[in-house]
């Protein structure tokens, strides 16, 4: 073979495999990519599902220190009442079923079951 031919055969043949690796490479390039965005998109799924969870126990933490005030204030107008009953009106028959003291008592444990709920909840994410 002459040599004009041989270096042309190796001319070919380096083509070849400079043709097939730039091949191989731009295929691993573009799988290494997908891999990454792949790899991106779940990070960012799994943030904003955090995120989310975080936004969620935060509103009810607020929420349960809401109803705590709010059920603070019905117990010192459970008190007021009382005491206006007791002592104002000088009434001694102050019981659970007086109208006032079992609307109010009615309202605490109203607020109270609220709250035992927004705590159960709240232990139901931590889990």
């Amino acid at each position: 073979m002459p040599f004009s031919d041989r270096m042309q055969n190796l001319f070919e043949t380096g083509a070849q495999v400079s043709k097939d690796f730039m091949s191989m490479a731009g295929a691993k390039a573009q799988d290494l990519g997908e891999k990454g965005f792949k790899a991106s998109k779940d990070l960012l799924q799994k943030a904003g599902t955090k995120a989310q969870d975080l936004g969620e126990t935060t509103i009810l933490r607020v929420e349960i220190k809401q109803l705590e005030g709010q059920a603070q204030k019905l117990v010192g107008r459970l008190g007021t009442e009382v005491y206006s009953a007791l002592v104002e009106h000088e009434s001694p028959g102050i019981t659970p079923e007086t109208p006032a003291i079992k609307a109010i008592l009615a309202e605490i444990a109203t607020v109270k079951e609220a709250i035992e709920k927004r705590e159960q909840e709240l232990q139901d994410r931590k889990g």
